[in-house]
């Protein structure tokens, strides 16, 4: 039974993390989208102030947290309407979205369709379960028997923005087949070029997109990018009210709840826009230093445009790019992690420090000659 998922990935790139450790001013580590920036003082705050927490909290969430969560969804996602019996915290998006094929009672002979270049926890859910995963972008390729789809935009590991034509694609395409379809969109507030610098990155629950009819759709987001709450576990799904209570009822029979102090911390960081600039600023300020070396090193840099990766390829098997960054210390994600599709391509992070990314770029571009 503890053979339906294999070694987790990351694990492959402990000896080219160890050789990028041997160059002289130590590893460079641009692999891992993990924040290190303190998280906002206001969230802090808020967290301590509710540390008196002796009752179990609420598995649909508290009303003020889901409130929060409706007007964030109109003030920043340009997403009016919502209500607050459409909102469920969650303990992270990675657990929410490892487990909901398992929640919506899929297993043998289903299917879960996931992006060609796909965050690993939609084939680890799928796996879970039993059903199987199928690695598609084109919403008319999607196999009739699908049961749940996963879209992801901006995507990880490769920073496409999908637009509300294509959002209206996969939600007709969904809807023809009887699927779920499900939006994996963490990345939203992190738009770098084109329209995207600029405009709002759409949603799933877009009125242009679906109107106002919520079946079978359901946004996914967490706040550990836009705030640095990776540490709370501070996320929330979003979706038709009688879809989120049939899966908060189950999540109650499980004990999956998100503890009381962190949907305090994610109340007030839900109404303070400013942190949220403040870090987009940050990120970008990495992203402007490390692109440039990046591409000038030779570096195709492909989408992009939102998310905090630079998604590139030398044209080669990604383990050789990875083995040849490792000789410059730096630390970088082979693409094959994302599927067979992507083994050419690899993953910087620009959520490493200023002093990190300055190193980084300065190595690449040092390499040139």
């Amino acid at each position: 039974m503890f053979d339906r998922l294999p070694e987790y990935p990351w694990q492959q790139l402990k000896p080219f993390s160890a050789k990028a450790a041997l160059h002289a001013g130590g590893a460079v580590d641009l692999s891992i989208g993990s924040p290190v920036d303190p998280t906002p003082e206001v969230i802090q705050q808020a967290l301590d102030n509710a540390s008196n927490a002796p009752g179990y909290p609420s598995t649909a969430g508290t009303p003020a947290l889901r409130q929060a969560v409706v007007e964030w969804f109109a003030r920043r996602r340009g997403v009016p309407g919502l209500n607050a019996n459409q909102v469920m915290p969650t303990i992270g998006s990675k657990e929410f979205i490892s487990w909901l094929p398992l929640m919506l009672g899929l297993g043998a002979g289903d299917v879960v369709v996931q992006p060609e270049a796909a965050y690993t926890a939609y084939a680890v859910g799928a796996a879970l379960c039993g059903a199987e995963i199928y690695s598609q972008d084109d919403p008319a390729l999607w196999p009739e028997n699908a049961k749940l789809i996963w879209i992801n935009s901006p995507g990880n590991p490769d920073g496409r923005v999908l637009d509300v034509d294509y959002l209206k694609a996969a939600v007709a395409r969904a809807r023809e087949i009887g699927a779920l379809l499900a939006s994996d969109e963490c990345y939203a507030e992190l738009g770098w070029s084109g329209k995207w610098a600029t405009e709002v990155i759409p949603s799933i629950l877009d009125p242009r997109v679906i109107g106002n009819d919520l079946s079978s759709v359901l946004a996914v987001y967490s706040l550990s990018k836009q705030s640095n709450l990776a540490g709370y576990r501070a996320a929330f799904a979003v979706g038709e009210e009688s879809l989120v209570k049939a899966i908060v009822n189950l999540r109650m029979h499980a004990g999956m709840m998100s503890p009381w102090p962190v949907q305090q911390a994610m109340t007030v960081a839900l109404v303070d826009d400013a942190h949220v600039e403040h870090q987009r600023e940050l990120y970008r300020a990495r992203r402007d230093v490390l692109l440039p070396a990046v591409q000038k090193f030779g570096f195709e840099v492909s989408h992009s445009e939102a998310g905090l990766y630079l998604w590139a390829t030398l044209g080669e098997d990604c383990w050789v790019t990875v083995d040849r960054m490792a000789e410059l210390g730096i630390v970088v994600v082979p693409g094959s992690f994302y599927g067979d599709p992507a083994s050419k391509h690899v993953r910087f992070s620009i959520t490493a420090t200023d002093a990190a990314i300055a190193e980084g770029a300065a190595r690449l571009l040092n390499a040139i000659g």
